[in-house]
């Protein structure tokens, strides 16, 4: 029988007692933790609830307990209200590890609430999404959830949702009345105004709705269009409302008042608006514009229409017509032109499209258009309303603006596009001015062909005489002088020529074209003529330099030397040359005394004239000539001293050289002769003083001495001396009877079988002409080479003249340089001195050697010989390199300067700069007439009309215009593509300004 040890049962009982005794121990302080939480949770130190929490959760005695789960829904819900990281997958992770726990849904249920008391809709109305509603089983915590989801659907402005949740609490006793008011909302909202006004009446009795009430209901009216209960309703709640709410019901009845038509009534409410988030709409300054246009108070109208900036709709059109009319009532027509401009480019209204076209084409014709040619316009608003009730006036300022708008280029092909019988006499201008302006451009071959075409038309016979006129200047500029004289004399055949602007000039231009066919008795007849009348006085000195000259070639030196006082008398330019002129006419009267008085007068009192050493030289002959021998050598030593690089040295040693052999002092003769063959072989001179020499030789019995001194000299041959010359002379005549093929074959068989020749030089000089004269310039090359490359002739200065011509036309600029240079030390012409000069500056200018091209521009300048046209181009120079060195006072003078001769392109670059010193200056009205000047009389020349719009926009926004700054740049960036830089500067200035306009335009998008 075994036995029980009842002792082990007693013990084993015992210890099971102890162990179940401290597992209650341990479960009743959890408990207590768990209580202490909640309390800490409920009086929300939700940090330390959360600590807790954590604590109590984490003991495994009750793992995957109730408390457990509640642990875990309390320490998410402290999470989200301590904003903690991760707060959000918390909830999310309590409801998915604890799928039965009673507080899973209860859960999103407060989360719901929480964010929804913190005014954190969206967050709200995320958890709300996830509440299982069928499981709220209290209903009144249901029904705060229906409203707290009702309202946050509506303030995240998702009105469908809202309305489906009030819907189910607006019976409800704690949250009815609110949802009824936000159900009205919603229907007014949504235009439903029957439907809110019966919501809204339901809680209007309420006092913390009314303050409300009355702006909706006032609202309400005016979108239903009772205008006049919308004013009596909202001035009714003006004293009642906030200041935000103030200023929409002062839009609400301003702008009943201006439905109404009662504009003085509408201003003041619509002055006290301030716009949504203080920026106005489009809409909002045109009403006000608008009322102030109704009023007449224009200047009020344009403050408010031009801040209506990029509009595309109806209201836009509208405001921009206003607009234009509002600048037309306030004389404004540059700025009505962009109004009726942009008006016209829209159709949302046909008639006010129309009306804003007819506007902008009688404003193009008017003032000019910057944009595109004044008939393009016309044109163009006649083919798109031909029905038009304007027709006869607008085509009788379509042909009109042929004319008027100065763009005769564009004129000319809208022209030959249009062959209508009632254009034929606008053609005929067209031709006649576009061929007058080709002219002034140098494009003589164009500007024949144009002019013959006017000639052609016989329209208006007063264009047809000027046609001719102007057919003779650039014949002449052809150097078709025959011709030119044919043209001059047919315009003056007219009697009703006396009546034209050209006819004051045409004798001194028929004068000019005999005199260089060196008809100087029809050039004497012309001459005469023009200086009796009142000409301008530049050329009626010259005329009498001219008349002077005909008569000394004519040799009739009393006449000439009548003129020549006329010239000195007057103290101008041509003074010295006139001096001189007639100290040579005494010679030929037997007045050899006067001569060398004049002469020597000449010398001391013009020291750096280009005829000073002629001057010089005529002086040693004169003595010469009176018999005062000695003085003559001085006269000529002296030449030689003070201008060792004249033409005139090799003539002055063989003249002492003369004078010696004359008197006997052969030695010395000889010694001058030798000298001019060695310092100047190839010449007349030289030729001449070998001669001399021979005969000394001879006379002294040295013909050795002479055979080998001879020898040495490679331009003489003593065997061939007479074929030489009779070769040069047959040539030579077949030159002068300008029979060019056969002196073309004589002077280069000259050349082949005397390269080094007596009459070498001059051989080379003619034949280098012909070939320039018949448009041979390459062959020309090498004999202007061969002149240039002799000592200092008679045709040196014209042979380095010629040949600078040459290398510019074919860009060789470094060779023209060296031309050029050597051009302008040795001329003896002031004006190929001026050619030398004004070429080196461009030339220059074109490498980008500022300097230089600087420093000949100032020198071109200093002349009192230049045309106005070389003067453009050295003021230019002087302007753009002013420019770009930022010297605006230096750049701001020469394109003053610039503006009085330029003609062309020159001068709208001349305007331009006009308008932009003012627009720097801040004057920015007048920088704005400038750029309409600009527009109006140089409209074919695109680049500058396009800077100067973008002046003229800065101008404006400087003025406070907003909408003539935009539109302009706008225009500038759609019109002008074949200039990306400028389209790019609009650009810029476009977005800048935008920028700036849309802080108080809500309509601007950035």
């Amino acid at each position: 029988m075994r036995k029980i040890n009842r002792l082990l049962y007693l013990s084993l009982s015992l210890g099971g007692l102890t162990a179940a005794a401290q597992q209650t121990a341990v479960y009743t302080n959890e408990l207590s933790d768990f209580n202490h939480a909640v309390a800490l949770y409920n009086e929300e130190q939700y940090l330390a609830a959360q600590i807790l929490f954590n604590k109590v959760k984490s003991s495994s005695v009750h793992a995957n307990s109730e408390v457990e789960a509640d642990c875990a829904y309390y320490i998410a819900n402290c999470a989200i209200r301590l904003d903690q990281p991760r707060a959000e997958d918390v909830i999310d992770e309590f409801v998915k590890n604890y799928p039965t726990s009673s507080k899973q849904n209860q859960a999103y249920v407060e989360v719901t609430k929480y964010y929804f008391d913190k005014g954190d809709y969206s967050k709200a109305l995320r958890y709300s999404e996830k509440v299982r509603e069928h499981a709220i089983s209290n209903e009144k915590v249901l029904n705060r959830f229906y409203f707290q989801k009702g309202y946050a659907y509506f303030a995240n402005k998702n009105k469908n949702g809202a309305q489906k949740y009030l819907e189910k609490v607006e019976r409800s006793s704690d949250y009815g009345e609110q949802a009824i008011y936000y159900l009205g909302y919603i229907a007014y909202d949504s235009d439903r105004f029957d439907e809110a006004k019966k919501l809204f009446g339901e809680v209007v009795s309420k006092e913390k709705y009314q303050q409300k009430m009355g702006y909706f209901q006032s609202d309400m009216s005016f979108k239903s269009g009772n205008f006049e209960k919308a004013i009596e309703q909202g001035v009714a709640q003006m004293q009642k409302s906030t200041p935000e709410e103030k200023s929409e019901l002062s839009k609400i009845v301003g702008e009943s008042y201006f439905n109404l038509k009662e504009y003085d009534k509408a201003l003041p409410y619509l002055l006290d608006y301030k716009g949504k988030n203080e920026k106005w709409s489009n809409t909002d300054f045109y009403q006000l514009g608008y009322a102030h246009y109704k009023l007449k108070q224009y200047d009020k109208a344009i403050e408010q229409f031009n801040k209506i900036i990029g509009g595309k709709d109806a209201i836009a059109q509208n405001a921009y017509y206003h607009l234009g009319e509002s600048y037309l009532n306030s004389s404004k027509k540059t700025e009505a032109l962009n109004a009726f401009k942009n008006a016209s480019e829209m159709s949302y209204d046909l008639k006010i499209q129309e009306d804003a076209y007819l506007n902008y084409g009688k404003l193009s014709y008017e003032i000019g258009n910057p944009y595109q040619s004044t008939p393009s316009v016309l044109a163009g608003f006649l083919a798109k309303y031909p029905a038009t009730p304007y027709k006869t006036e607008m085509e009788s300022l379509l042909i009109d603006s042929y004319i008027t708008s100065r763009n005769f280029k564009e004129a000319l092909e809208l022209l030959e596009k249009d062959k209508e019988i009632k254009h034929k006499e606008a053609y005929q201008k067209v031709t006649f001015y576009r061929g007058v302006e080709l002219f002034g451009e140098g494009k003589f071959q164009d500007a024949l062909a144009l002019l013959n075409k006017s000639i052609a038309e016989k329209q208006n016979l007063t264009f047809t005489n000027r046609a001719h006129y102007w057919k003779g200047e650039t014949q002449y500029a052809l150097n078709k002088f025959s011709d030119a004289v044919t043209s001059y004399s047919t315009f003056l055949k007219d009697p009703a020529s006396k009546e034209t602007a050209e006819y004051k000039n045409v004798d001194y231009n028929i004068a000019y074209a005999y005199f260089k066919q060196k008809d100087y008795a029809n050039a004497v007849t012309y001459f005469q003529r023009y200086s009796n009348t009142k000409g301008d006085s530049a050329r009626l000195q010259d005329a009498y330099v001219r008349l002077g000259d005909c008569n000394f070639v004519l040799g009739k030196y009393w006449p000439a030397m009548e003129a020549y006082n006329k010239v000195i008398d007057s103290k101008g330019p041509e003074m010295e040359y006139a001096s001189f002129q007639k100290a040579l006419s005494y010679g030929f009267v037997d007045r050899l005394d006067k001569k060398i008085e004049d002469l020597t007068q000449f010398v001391k009192k013009y020291p750096k004239s280009n005829l000073v050493d002629d001057a010089q030289y005529e002086l040693g002959v004169s003595y010469v000539a009176a018999g005062q021998t000695t003085k003559a050598i001085q006269a000529f030593d002296q030449l030689m001293k003070d201008y060792p690089n004249s033409a005139f040295k090799s003539r002055a040693i063989l003249r002492q050289g003369l004078i010696y052999y004359n008197s006997n002092q052969n030695e010395q003769a000889l010694s001058k002769f030798k000298a001019v063959a060695a310092a100047h072989p190839n010449t007349p001179e030289a030729v001449e003083a070998v001669a001399n020499a021979r005969l000394i030789y001879m006379d002294s019995g040295r013909v050795e001495e002479y055979g080998e001194w001879v020898k040495g000299l490679d331009f003489v041959e003593v065997t061939n001396a007479d074929l030489d010359n009779d070769t040069f002379e047959s040539a030579e005549k077949q030159y002068v009877q300008n029979n060019v093929a056969a002196a073309k074959t004589g002077l280069s068989n000259y050349i082949d079988n005397f390269p080094n020749g007596l009459h070498a030089v001059k051989a080379n000089f003619y034949l280098a002409q012909l070939y320039m004269s018949s448009n041979e310039t390459a062959k020309a090359v090498p004999y202007f080479d061969f002149v240039i490359s002799k000592p200092k002739s008679e045709f040196t200065e014209q042979a380095l003249t010629r040949l600078g011509e040459v290398y510019l036309t074919q860009k060789s600029y470094d060779k023209a340089i060296a031309v050029l240079e050597r051009l302008e030390l040795e001329a003896n012409q002031e004006q190929n001195v001026v050619f030398a000069q004004s070429n080196l500056m461009k030339v220059f200018y074109e490498q980008g050697d500022k300097n230089k091209a600087l420093f000949y521009a100032e020198k071109v300048l200093k002349s009192s010989r230049i045309d106005n046209r070389v003067k453009s181009d050295a003021q230019l120079i002087v302007a753009r390199i002013a420019i770009q060195n930022n010297d605006d006072a230096k750049a701001k003078a020469a394109y003053l300067e610039l503006a009085k001769v330029a003609k062309g392109e020159v001068a709208a670059e001349a305007m331009y700069y006009d308008a932009y010193f003012k627009n720097k200056a801040g004057q920015y009205e007048a920088s704005n007439t400038a750029v309409q000047k600009l527009a109006k009389d140089y409209s074919s020349y695109k680049l500058y009309g396009a800077k100067g719009l973008i002046l003229m926009a800065k101008n404006f926004y400087k003025l406070k215009d907003s909408y003539q700054a935009t539109y302009i740049l706008e225009s500038v960036t759609q019109n002008f593509g074949d200039y990306p830089e400028v389209v790019s500067e609009a650009k810029k200035e476009l977005d800048k300004i935008k920028q700036e306009e849309s802080k108080r335009n809500s309509s601007i998008s950035n």
